[in-house]
């Protein structure tokens, strides 16, 4: 029931704030269950939650082994390590966190198919935080060109850890524009369309600011 109270919320407070931002896109919902069992995993998907995101390729498989590769979309949503993407790059429909060319040529090497990447963009600054800097974006961009297998979809980030929303709304918000950069350039092989961005503490101001992704766990699996 608890499972079902916060799906129930969750999807109130995302329709409630997409409504007052004028979201034109309607914002997917991704079930962050990187802290939490292959049981509640599968509640959330009975209670609608059409795809899971989990942080390590060993914590990814597991869950898919028994819950099935096509019972929802599966979005890797932690840093991956270019050893470790033969492990789980055609098992997952979105790689949130392409950060380094590298990691480009290894999904080129490992993929079946082209694989809807975002760009993981360290807009904060923080050392402690992956992620391409914002003034390297477009060099970026044009390099990874050459990697058929590689669309960028859009961009990601993550906030600081920091209680003043406003250095929040202004970190989105920077994302936002550089999005807007980037789908100027017209790309054919990053259209960019998505923005990546918000969790729990915080996603009410990603879509304020226009994230089309939100990635969302605590609120969602708390007792």
């Amino acid at each position: 029931m608890a499972i079902q109270n916060n799906v129930q919320k969750v999807r109130a407070r995302i329709e409630e704030t997409s409504a007052r931002a004028a979201q034109k896109k309607q914002v997917k919902l991704i079930g962050v269950t990187k802290s939490v069992s292959t049981d509640i995993a599968r509640q959330l998907l009975e209670e609608g939650v059409e795809a899971l995101g989990e942080n390590r390729p060993e914590g990814l498989l597991e869950k898919q082994k028994e819950i099935g590769r096509d019972a929802c979309e599966w979005h890797f949503i932690g840093s991956l390590q270019t050893r470790k993407v033969r492990q789980v790059i055609n098992a997952i429909d979105y790689l949130h966190s392409l950060d380094r060319i590298g990691l480009a040529e290894e999904i080129e090497k490992r993929a079946n198919e082209p694989v809807k990447c975002f760009v993981q963009v360290n807009v904060s600054g923080e050392e402690s935080k992956h992620g391409i800097h914002p003034e390297d974006i477009h060099s970026f961009l044009h390099e990874v060109g050459q990697y058929p297998k590689v669309q960028v979809v859009g961009l990601m980030t993550m906030a600081p850890l920091t209680d003043d929303e406003q250095t929040i709304r202004e970190v989105f918000r920077s994302l936002r524009q550089l999005r807007d950069e980037v789908q100027e350039r017209h790309y054919a092989h990053a259209p960019c369309t998505e923005l990546s961005m918000g969790m729990s503490g915080d996603f009410e101001t990603a879509i304020e600011e226009g994230a089309t992704f939100v990635r969302i766990g605590t609120v969602l699996v708390e007792a």
